[in-house]
């Protein structure tokens, strides 16, 4: 396969280290920073552009819709995925079961267990659809795991629920960017733009289904949730918006504005090769440590842990290899700006 990158991404990333940590943080591609930039100076000279601009974060939601198949009027934006499933948390009646992955990240299971009067269950990730029964009202659980890139059997997962009656949050936040990913299924899905969709911190994404919208209460609804925001600034909100917009945030513009030209670059290059580029990297990867007698946590995501090598991390990162030490492995993410020579340093300096 070949694994070159495209001439438009190549153009698009300037990093001088060899970047395998997408899973923790992805890179800003120039044109984002250019935004950044642009806006920035307009707030510092006083200059309109400098305030935000809600065209802008409309089109970032139309943007990620089309990549997880749903219309706008199912996305909310907002500023982080803790903050979404707190939302979805705070819906649910007392003494309501939520089923959720063993070790998943934290804040797909934390504002289920604060409430403290909901029943939160945990069933291996492999066993998640076997664990749904009569009594489970949600289950909540991740794409694909943060730690170390097991991805889930989501259709599984989905017959269980639909079998019970229960809903699915699903958090795509380690799958949206390279994978293919339908939204459209779910009655809930959130995502963070700063991995793989090569934002920063500040943008996240929920979606509900049109059905699901009606089992939430806007909860954190200012004027920027109102049907027409401009005639909601004062006193209470007559109108809520009537899709998914009524569970907006205030977005934090600068984010928002490096947001668009990452999504628009992804949509051009297409996640198909995305993914293509991405999982080749990380089985060539695969390939080289069964050479140097490492046996990685099995899968095909470009996220690999390999248990045990989490204290190789500090030496990595001081040769100039940026990784990321999770749940004792060494976790290496591949993305759209790594190239097979990166892959290759990095075998290099593992082997010694």
């Amino acid at each position: 396969m070949d694994l070159s990158l495209p001439e438009e991404a190549r153009a698009e990333f300037t990093h001088s280290t060899t970047y395998l940590n997408t899973a923790t943080c992805g890179i800003l591609p120039r044109s984002a920073v250019a935004a950044v930039r642009d806006m920035a100076e307009r707030a510092g000279a006083g200059l309109p552009g400098g305030f935000g601009d809600f065209d802008r974060v409309n089109r970032v939601r139309a943007a990620f819709a089309r990549l997880v198949g749903v219309d706008a009027g199912r996305v909310a934006v907002g500023s982080a995925v803790a903050t979404h499933v707190g939302l979805i948390a705070a819906s649910l009646p007392a003494g309501a079961e939520v089923l959720c992955a063993e070790g998943d990240f934290a804040s797909v299971i934390n504002p289920f267990v604060v409430r403290g009067d909901l029943k939160v269950r945990f069933a291996p990730l492999e066993t998640v659809a076997e664990d749904v029964g009569p009594s489970t009202a949600l289950v909540a659980l991740s794409a694909v795991q943060s730690a170390d890139g097991r991805r889930a059997d989501l259709g599984a997962v989905r017959a269980a629920t639909a079998a019970h009656g229960a809903r699915m949050l699903v958090d795509a936040t380690q799958a949206a960017g390279w994978l293919p990913f339908d939204a459209s299924p779910y009655a809930y899905t959130v995502t963070a733009g700063y991995k793989w969709l090569l934002g920063s911190r500040g943008v996240s994404f929920l979606t509900v289904s049109e059905e699901a919208q009606e089992t939430l209460t806007p909860l954190h609804a200012g004027w920027v949730a109102a049907e027409s925001i401009w005639d909601a600034n004062y006193g209470p909100v007559q109108q809520l918006a009537r899709g998914a917009r009524r569970f907006d945030e205030a977005p934090a513009f600068l984010a928002y504005h490096a947001a668009e030209p990452s999504l628009a670059l992804l949509e051009r290059i297409g996640i198909g090769a995305v993914h293509a580029h991405d999982t080749a990297l990380a089985a060539r990867y695969r390939e080289g440590l069964a050479r140097l007698g490492h046996e990685p946590v099995p899968g095909d995501a470009p996220i690999v842990s390999v248990p045990g090598l989490a204290d190789r991390q500090p030496a990595l990162l001081a040769a100039g290899i940026s990784t990321a030490a999770r749940a004792g492995g060494l976790r290496a993410s591949f993305h759209l700006y790594t190239t097979e020579a990166d892959v290759d340093r990095l075998l290099d300096v593992l082997s010694g």
